[in-house]
């Protein structure tokens, strides 16, 4: 067994020996998982699954249902970028374009440095001042593609 996967063992069995017997249990268990190790690996989905005797399929659905978990290691950047109406309406998806072309990935796609995860997010509260986006959790509004590429670090090739 590699570090790696004794480490994701070792997480999940501390969430379900913590939180396996309070009702209904699977979300914590769940946020305590990626609290831990910034994901949920796949691997843990049949581990969770029998330590709270639910079936595979039921986890799986829960983590595949919450956009908030997921399911590989983000980049040591998240990029979130507001898809709301409010947005959209003030350029949303010029700046989304861009966002994927500058970066070279899609929504819940990290780049290949690692460096950068890019995220789809559904209304960022932001809506005055949008399109808006958030960097690991900073809001940032009235975002052009230069704004942007300044913000992530990215300069545009001249």
């Amino acid at each position: 067994m590699s570090s790696v996967e004794a480490r994701e063992r070792a997480a999940v069995e501390s969430a379900i020996q913590r939180f396996g017997q309070e009702p209904g249990p699977l979300l914590v268990v769940l946020h305590a998982v990626q609290d831990t190790l910034g994901y949920i690996p796949s691997t843990a989905i049949a581990e969770i699954a029998s330590g709270l005797n639910l079936s595979r399929a039921e986890v799986h659905g829960v983590v595949t249902f919450y956009h908030y978990f997921r399911t590989s290691a983000h980049g040591r950047r998240v990029v979130q970028v507001c898809r709301a109406e409010a947005c959209q309406a003030r350029g949303g998806a010029a700046l989304e374009a861009h966002a994927q072309k500058r970066l070279g990935v899609g929504f819940d796609e990290t780049s290949a440095d690692g460096a950068v995860t890019l995220e789809a997010v559904f209304c960022l509260g932001n809506c005055a001042t949008g399109p808006s986006i958030r960097i690991d959790g900073k809001m940032h509004g009235n975002v052009t593609p230069e704004r942007f590429d300044a913000l992530t670090g990215r300069p545009g090739r001249q």
